[in-house]
């Protein structure tokens, strides 16, 4: 697939940069150069890009201010001279972090991730036209600038904190950290399957073994039970219980 790609420096020299590393790269397309984000505020909304290439430290707004304005279907690779902005970069769900001066080899390589994302994201939204019944076996999320696959077959639960949650797998002891709303991954699970027993925790219905005391038992863990969906969950245990 072609990426069309816009750059956002103030720097001319880094601008002029990015934009050759773009033009020379086959399935990349130019399609905008902001010297501000203000002037990307500007047009982009007439002209969106797939890929924006984006600096952090910029004058009036800087660029970690300016990723919370993008749209989500455009993704962010960010461009700074500064590391510290490192983990503020996978805040925003940045796809990747380039560090000035970029060669480009890392440039590629920050594409190539890029690239991975939207054929997974295309692979996805062709599955699903072309089958209505669509039930995924897995899902895959963004965690630490990487892609991981999840088989759905192996979700003990899922724990929202703020804006990021913890999914817990059988075979991994430690849990899957993913910059994304409960609300938004709920979306993406079959409700055939999964179930929502708290505002901060999702289980995998065959998975629960024990309730113990209204509260859903994961080895040493124990899932809180709300009122809210105190009923739901009874209704699903109901229909199971001998």
């Amino acid at each position: 697939m072609t990426i069309k790609c816009a750059v956002i420096d103030d720097e001319p020299l880094a601008l002029g940069l990015i934009a050759g590393y773009i033009k020379k790269t086959p399935n990349l397309e130019l399609c905008g150069t902001y010297s501000s984000a203000v002037q990307a505020m500007k047009m982009l909304p007439e002209n969106p890009v797939d890929l924006l290439f984006l600096d952090i430290q910029m004058p009036e707004l800087n660029g970690l201010e300016f990723s919370k304005m993008v749209p989500e279907k455009t993704r962010i690779v960010f461009t700074t001279a500064f590391g510290q902005y490192a983990i503020d970069g996978y805040r925003v769900n940045a796809l990747d972090y380039l560090l000035k001066p970029i060669s480009y080899a890392d440039f590629i390589e920050a594409v190539n991730r890029a690239t991975e994302w939207f054929n997974l994201k295309l692979k996805s939204e062709n599955d699903k036209s072309s089958d209505t019944s669509y039930n995924p076996d897995y899902i895959y999320v963004k965690s630490d600038y990487k892609l991981i696959q999840i088989e759905l077959d192996k979700i003990l639960y899922i724990e929202g904190l703020k804006d990021y949650v913890k999914i817990y797998t059988e075979d991994n002891p430690r849990p899957i950290l993913s910059l994304i709303s409960m609300k938004s991954l709920e979306e993406k699970l079959p409700e055939e399957r999964f179930l929502r027993v708290h505002r901060s925790f999702i289980v995998q219905k065959q998975k629960i073994k024990i309730i113990d005391k209204g509260r859903i038992v994961f080895g040493k863990e124990y899932i809180p039970i709300s009122e809210t969906y105190k009923t739901m969950l009874q209704d699903y245990v109901n229909k199971h219980t001998i």
